[in-house]
């Protein structure tokens, strides 16, 4: 994408939707002997998601998968909206942008497989983790260099912000002293 256009993009953003296996966890699904599920959440993802809310955007989960880790992880980053068990996506999207009065321009789209594509071709700036299948490398503006659960997100974010030039002033704000 051209400088620009990315920018153009990013300028109209309000609102942030994340899928979660394979973006904001690395995909795997772990059963211990009792079998509970886990998943493995980065730190940094989450951090940018809390300071997205800080910077009063609205912010989703839309996953295939329910789990009770998921919904824990969603209220402890205080996400506006949550959707877990719907492989059907594009409706949840659809409801997301009129409970929160948003058109598609307005929203980010984060999703790295074929359940996601509908979003991603219809969201104002779409991305995708380093490992994403080809399908999706395929359509969306911005791939991270950084898989699922690693960063993907966070980098994503952080791309937003930049362009909206909102960035600098949080690193101002932490260089105080």
């Amino acid at each position: 994408m051209k400088h620009k256009d990315l920018t153009q993009k990013c300028l109209k953003i309000k609102a942030f939707i994340f899928d979660v296996d394979g973006v904001l966890s690395d995909g795997q699904v772990i059963y211990n002997n009792s079998k509970v599920e886990t998943k493995n959440f980065n730190i940094k993802d989450g951090w940018a998601i809390v300071l997205l809310k800080k910077l009063g955007f609205t912010t989703g989960i839309i996953t295939g998968r329910s789990s009770e880790i998921v919904a824990y992880r969603a209220k402890e980053l205080k996400v506006d909206y949550l959707v877990q068990g719907k492989l059907e996506k594009l409706a949840y999207y659809n409801e997301f942008k009129v409970q929160f009065g948003f058109q598609d321009e307005n929203i980010a789209y984060i999703g790295d497989d074929l359940i996601d594509l509908p979003i991603l071709v219809r969201c104002g700036f779409s991305g995708a983790p380093a490992d994403c299948v080809s399908e999706v490398k395929d359509v969306v503006d911005f791939i991270s260099f950084f898989n699922g659960g690693n960063g993907a997100a966070r980098e994503f974010i952080e791309t937003v912000l930049k362009e909206q030039g909102k960035w600098q002033a949080i690193i101002d704000e932490y260089l105080k002293i």
